[in-house]
């Protein structure tokens, strides 16, 4: 489980002045559910993913993943969760496989364990006709199947996707998104950040409207149109902003 509370970050800029990248953020993500964080690009989606995969610390205010203080415990928290984020990237000389069994290795999976976890994620995600191809010589879809495999090659309980299928064509990111339900329905905690309303409506079982580092709302789709009294996300969204504005 992933809970937020109280969740701040602030960054200071020279001309900008202070700068309140996440806003007294609480929230709580379950097993077994995918958790939307909506928002427009600087809302403030990247920079609370972070903070949950302790890449960044709080400036106030904490959270748990797997039960372990991002604070106290960041070790803990990341041996816990699978973190894929835009910002990453792939070793060009080493193949695909090689690259997820390598972090395989990382994580300390004996080969006994690791090469049936990777069959089967190669398998899940359509990656075996490249899976010998160098990384330099992969299309920008098959670079994002590979992040993501070498991101959950250990199996974690926790699964933090930032913006899994920014750039990709219609058919990788529909894989990519069936392969994200699947880990849902076996039990995973997952927090899925997009801007993209109609990847949040198919996949998430509640949702996360944040802009300007603050969380405006927070349900599922049919308590966000009873709040708002309409029915697309987009336009929900909309309603949202403009209420705080």
């Amino acid at each position: 489980m992933i809970e937020a509370r109280g969740l701040t970050k602030l960054f200071h800029h020279k001309k900008r002045g202070q700068i309140r990248a996440v806003d007294n953020v609480d929230f709580r993500c379950e097993p077994g559910r995918i958790f939307g964080l909506l928002g427009v690009n600087g809302a403030g989606k990247t920079t609370c993913l972070r903070l949950l995969a302790t890449i960044l610390g709080p400036t106030s205010g904490t959270a748990s993943v797997n039960g372990f203080d991002i604070v106290a415990a960041p070790e803990k928290v990341r041996a816990s969760i699978g973190f894929l984020s835009t910002a990453t990237a792939l070793y060009g000389r080493l193949t695909a496989f090689e690259v997820v069994e390598y972090f395989g290795r990382l994580h300390g999976m004996a080969d006994s364990v690791l090469h049936p976890r990777i069959d089967a994620l190669f398998q899940a995600l359509a990656m075996n006709e490249f899976r010998d191809r160098r990384c330099d010589r992969l299309s920008t879809g098959m670079k994002q199947k590979t992040s993501i495999a070498r991101t959950l090659v250990h199996d974690p309980p926790v699964m933090i996707f930032d913006e899994p299928t920014l750039g990709l064509d219609v058919l990788t990111a529909r894989t990519v998104l069936g392969f994200i339900r699947e880990c849902g329905q076996r039990g995973k905690t997952v927090i899925f950040s997009t801007h993209v309303m109609s990847e949040v409506e198919k996949l998430c079982d509640s949702i996360a409207i944040i802009h300007g580092g603050r969380i405006l709302a927070e349900g599922d789709l049919a308590q966000l149109r009873a709040r708002t009294g309409v029915e697309s996300l987009e336009d929900i969204f909309i309603r949202v902003v403009e209420e705080h504005a």
